[in-house]
């Protein structure tokens, strides 16, 4: 239950998860928050106004957005030292998971007022935990860049991120991004596309990227919907040797020149130091 405020007493901002499709996984605690507190930051206020009219929830919005949050931010700074509460949601699941919110929350802190979170749907951990890929370690990326190049070095990087990767990626470029997956890995990551978690047409997709792209090109309708894209990489024994001489390249290459860094390298690592240095400057370029 939302504490309302004396006058001598500061409001709190609570980050409210709502749904990401099935209105059931609203709850209560969320339900009461909102319907609580004295203003509601949204990400998109018609959006949050349907949800907020489904729950018969009257309330002050405000759009609190990627291009006016820092402007917002003394704003809701303001509320919060009237003995204001205030909720921020965004359009769908947690906010600031690749939504609005980092730096009204990091202003805040950083003046000693109260954020508290009030957990429920989250795309990335629905998707993950049914997606069958390693769970004890995993990186999110938040969403890919849109450029080829740019996306394939960003894969290219994640052959040495241990566990399983997660992205979110939307429907106009999934497939030339799955694509990008099959440039770089080729057969050896495992692939996860969980599409439309939590709404009517739930679909969740394995395989390779190869055998991923085959499925979209069999049917059309699985390019359709918000994906949240898993990939578990175990790389060849060769690939092995490739990544700890990168690893020890890149402490080496802090403190060293290239060649310099590739000749200590060959003595730790026994790899030949032409490769190595061929190798370093690759990584230099990067």
């Amino acid at each position: 239950m939302v504490a309302h405020s004396s006058d001598d007493v500061r409001g709190t901002l609570y980050i409210v998860a709502t749904p990401i499709g099935n209105l059931d996984d609203f709850s209560k605690r969320a339900e009461q928050t909102l319907r609580e507190v004295d203003y509601i930051g949204a990400e998109d206020t018609r959006h949050s106004r349907r949800l907020l009219n489904h729950f018969a929830i009257d309330a002050k919005l405000f759009s609190l957005h990627d291009h006016n949050e820092k402007d917002k931010a003394e704003y809701v700074a303001s509320l919060l030292m009237d003995g204001k509460n205030v909720a921020l949601v965004s359009d769908a699941g947690t906010p600031l998971i690749s939504d609005p919110g980092y730096h009204l929350v990091a202003h805040l802190r950083a003046q000693g007022l109260t954020v508290t979170p009030v957990p429920g749907a989250c795309a990335l951990v629905a998707a993950l935990c049914a997606s069958g890929l390693p769970t004890d370690q995993f990186f999110f990326a938040g969403f890919v860049p849109a450029k080829s190049k740019a996306r394939c070095d960003l894969y290219e990087s994640w052959k040495s991120q241990a566990g399983t990767v997660v992205f979110y990626e939307s429907t106009h470029r999934v497939y030339d991004s799955i694509a990008d997956v099959a440039k770089v890995y080729g057969d050896s990551a495992r692939l996860v596309l969980a599409r439309e978690v939590t709404k009517t047409f739930e679909t969740f997709l394995s395989g390779t990227a190869e055998e991923i792209l085959a499925k979209f090109d069999a049917d059309a309708n699985q390019l359709k919907g918000e994906f949240v894209v898993m990939l578990s990489y175990v790389p060849e024994a060769d690939d092995e040797s490739e990544l700890e001489a990168k690893r020890v390249l890149s402490i080496l290459l802090e403190d060293l020149p290239v060649k310099q860094a590739a000749a200590m390298a060959a003595k730790l690592t026994g790899e030949k130091k032409n490769h190595l240095y061929k190798l370093a400057l690759g990584m230099q370029d990067a």
